[in-house]
């Protein structure tokens, strides 16, 4: 089992444990680090040194830029820490009420590409050893950025092709209906760029660390419980704006000043997707466990304990 996932397995128990552990890996700093520095900061706790100060960020920069299946170094772009400053201001301006189709499409297309390639890069790649990315997958993914990216310009499209004008009915567009919607495309992002563990199959773990086979029912776990860690963070960075734009505009200084209202819908969105990025990853254990009774026959002689571990990805 790679260190990243003993790691969690020994500190990442409970959902707070887990809110620190993320909390550090998500350190901007760590984008800096060379390749030779991250693969030096694996060495100290491989090699078993413990200085705490140098240990603690030695974690950090391993578990937030080493991929725990591969152990490869992800591409900074795709790395914990650039989730926030990359994906901030693509979900700030996908939210935004365009005034025309274009645009909407041009910032959806945006995030849900870099969406794709983010769950992608962080996916469970255990069953994956040795084979290239197929041309199955690629057009998953594609399809996926194609189909997210028209459903979420659906407000923009309804509103210019009806030519709508009823307040209301704007309303209902432009500030309800993307709080499920964006929910739901950013767990359908997840399954269908993720969709190889669920048919595949991920690699399980005995309570030893020790590989025990490939199992499909691990996998769509995997999957299911990132989809829904993924339409919390999105759903809630819509909804939560919103509820605020709604209660601000009801009070006196925000009716006499309404040019105010822009940039508290920018800054709150991207104050909100920071405060839920560490609270989404922290939902579901990034060394899952699953039942022995639902895991495949074959396998189930392994779960002496009664259970399985697989990596979750993020």
């Amino acid at each position: 089992m790679d260190p990243n996932l003993l790691h969690w397995k020994n500190e990442g128990k409970s959902f707070f444990s887990r809110l620190r552990i993320c909390l550090n890996l998500l350190d901007p700093s760590c984008l800096f680090s060379s390749d030779a520095e991250i693969q030096n900061a694996r060495a100290v706790f491989i090699s078993g040194e413990k200085q705490r100060e140098r240990d603690e960020h030695a974690w950090a920069l391993s578990m937030s830029s080493v991929h725990a299946d591969s152990g490869a170094v992800i591409p900074i772009g795709f790395r914990p820490p650039a989730l926030l400053p990359i994906s901030a201001p693509l979900v700030v301006l996908s939210l935004l009420p365009h005034r025309g189709v274009q645009p909407a499409l041009f910032w959806q297309f945006l995030l849900h590409s870099y969406s794709a390639g983010f769950n992608y890069a962080n996916r469970n790649s255990s069953a994956e050893k040795g084979m290239e990315t197929s041309l199955k997958q690629v057009l998953l993914v594609g399809g996926s950025v194609t189909y997210a990216t028209c459903a979420g310009a659906i407000p923009q499209i309804v509103i210019n092709r009806l030519g709508i004008i009823s307040s209301p009915f704007q309303i209902f567009l432009r500030s309800i209906l993307p709080i499920p919607l964006s929910a739901a495309l950013a767990a359908f992002n997840v399954y269908i760029v993720r969709s190889e563990e669920s048919m595949n199959g991920v690699q399980v773990f005995d309570s030893d660390g020790n590989t025990v086979g490939i199992s499909k029912a691990a996998g769509e776990k995997a999957v299911r419980d990132t989809a829904l860690s993924r339409a919390t963070l999105m759903g809630t960075t819509a909804a939560l704006p919103n509820l605020l734009l709604f209660l601000l505009k009801r009070t006196r200084f925000f009716q006499k000043n309404p040019m105010l209202m822009t940039p508290i819908r920018h800054f709150s969105t991207a104050l909100i997707l920071g405060m839920m990025i560490p609270v989404s990853f922290s939902l579901f254990p990034q060394l899952g466990t699953i039942k022995k009774e639902n895991v495949e026959k074959d396998l189930q002689a392994a779960a002496a304990d009664g259970q399985l571990f697989y990596h979750r990805g993020l």
